[in-house]
């Protein structure tokens, strides 16, 4: 019997990408970061910051994807409000997930990596993270989530901790 594979959606919070001011890119980025790890993607949606972003989210869960990712709205920003628009969503946080990724941005030489507020959490069965809008802070999230994405899908799946993969899990 063949699976399908996991199903993704993500979501470019930018108002002005939505209101085509700019191109975006690090939605696309993000497609093509996921469809490399084996997951069905289609195109970004494109919202406006703020509200639109909730409605976008709740759409996409409404379908049971595997994992919705946004990229954008989560630095300082007056309008920046994707963790605002998350946090009432999602049911467990993940706050290590959204910590490497800002851990990970500030290894690669991105002090300001700081200051975003992403969060990263299960809304019922499907894992939602927030990414920076930047190319840079997509690039370091996807970094990250390409080291466990897919363990913790299997995981949020009832799948069990492998014993053999690393040592401290012999004995």
């Amino acid at each position: 019997m063949t699976t399908a594979n996991p199903r993704a959606v993500v979501i470019t919070c930018s108002t002005r990408a939505a209101a085509g001011t700019y191109e975006d890119r690090s939605g696309r980025d993000v497609v093509a970061g996921l469809r490399a790890l084996g997951l069905e993607c289609a195109d970004p949606v494109v919202v406006a910051d703020g509200p639109p972003v909730g409605a976008a989210l709740r759409e996409a869960l409404a379908g049971g994807p595997a994992v919705v990712v946004t990229t954008g709205g989560t630095g300082l920003s007056p309008t920046d409000t994707t963790p605002e628009q998350t946090a009432p969503l999602l049911d467990r946080q993940l706050p290590a997930l959204a910590a490497a990724v800002v851990t990970r941005g500030v290894g690669n030489g991105v002090p300001t990596a700081i200051l975003s507020r992403g969060l990263a959490g299960l809304a019922g069965r499907t894992l939602v993270v927030n990414l920076p809008g930047s190319r840079g802070g997509v690039a370091d999230g996807m970094s990250v989530l390409g080291d466990v994405l897919l363990h913790a899908l299997d995981q949020i799946r009832g799948g069990d901790h492998p014993r053999d993969d690393h040592p401290r899990d012999e004995g």
